[in-house]
């Protein structure tokens, strides 16, 4: 798949292709009903498929100091994106000029003279150009005029998460700052992932026996709430099953929040450095402060035996 960050970085050579423009953070089960169409769409007319997103979120420079917490880094979103057969992905700089370009100028200076767009597949709800004022009407309007078609994909799915709310963004947000793991995999198709590298703390897990990676997060990562939850860290290529700790380490009266995984029975694991992915299956407890460190080390051994068990019976 090939990735682009720019319009100047798009082949000069490039023919026509199927465009889908949107955020897309997450890649979860709604929007992969709009990318997989697109997909297929362009394998019908035998030309290239193309998602348009955007860095940073718009939101960040029309309203400064509002960027909703990231369920997924670019990087990710382009993993996902590769897996559901994208055959490129451009990321535009959003930029506060970018977000004076008209709807029309919008149209003509992505669509038509760079990506040459056959069809464009979007959202019932698809907004873009200055203050939000295209919408699909318009982008099928302009369509007769510069030879695109467009088709609106309801990207609306429904489940147990938020109480049968449509699936979202915004949903999986909320779930995840709740602590409802399992409700936010429901919506994305998968559990939900937070990266970062491995630095170094207060080394207080390897004094009690359970040496873990503290994670330092991307800049606004979505972070489940404060508590202890099963999942798996993933480093160097390999997944291992592990006890996971969000929050700021009340035991030790500590007060900044960190994200840190006890590789499940693994001795000697040096990831210092090492960029890593923590997936989170299911939440296990809340985060206390015990009585006494043995009584710390009770709950962790639980815990530990809980994680334990229901990363494999997910593998099963």
């Amino acid at each position: 798949m090939q990735r682009w960050r720019g319009l100047e970085d798009i082949p000069q050579d490039w023919g026509r292709s199927v465009v889908t423009i949107g955020s897309y953070d997450g890649v979860h089960r709604g929007h992969q009903l709009i990318i997989g169409r697109a997909v297929e769409r362009a394998r019908e007319l035998g030309v290239p498929s193309v998602v348009v997103t955007f860095d940073p979120h718009p939101s960040e420079v029309v309203r400064p100091g509002s960027h909703p917490p990231l369920l997924a880094p670019h990087h990710r979103r382009a993993e996902l994106m590769a897996e559901l057969g994208v055959d490129a992905v451009l990321i535009l700089p959003f930029t506060a000029e970018f977000s004076k370009l008209s709807p029309a100028d919008f149209i003509v200076k992505v669509l038509v003279d760079k990506l040459h767009a056959r069809a464009v597949i979007e959202g019932p709800n698809f907004r873009f150009g200055h203050r939000a004022a295209g919408n699909v009407d318009f982008l099928t309007e302009l369509g007769r005029t510069y030879d695109y078609e467009v088709e609106v994909v309801d990207l609306f799915v429904r489940g147990a998460a938020g109480g049968g709310e449509p699936f979202s963004s915004t949903l999986t947000r909320r779930l995840i700052a709740e602590g409802d793991v399992e409700g936010a995999a429901e919506i994305l198709g998968r559990p939900h992932r937070v990266e970062g590298v491995v630095v170094r703390g207060a080394q207080r897990g390897r004094e009690l026996g359970y040496p873990t990676a503290n994670v330092e997060t991307l800049p606004h990562t979505a972070i489940p709430a404060d508590g202890v939850y099963a999942g798996w860290l993933t480093a160097g290529g390999e997944r291992m099953p592990a006890a996971i700790s969000v929050g700021t380490n009340p035991q030790f009266d500590g007060t900044e929040r960190t994200v840190e995984a006890y590789a499940i029975d693994r001795v000697g694991l040096d990831l210092y450095g090492l960029h890593v992915a923590v997936d989170f299956l299911a939440y296990v407890r809340g985060m206390a402060k015990f009585e006494s460190v043995e009584a710390l080390l009770d709950a962790m051994a639980t815990d530990v035996k809980r994680a334990r068990e229901l990363t494999a019976e997910y593998d099963a």
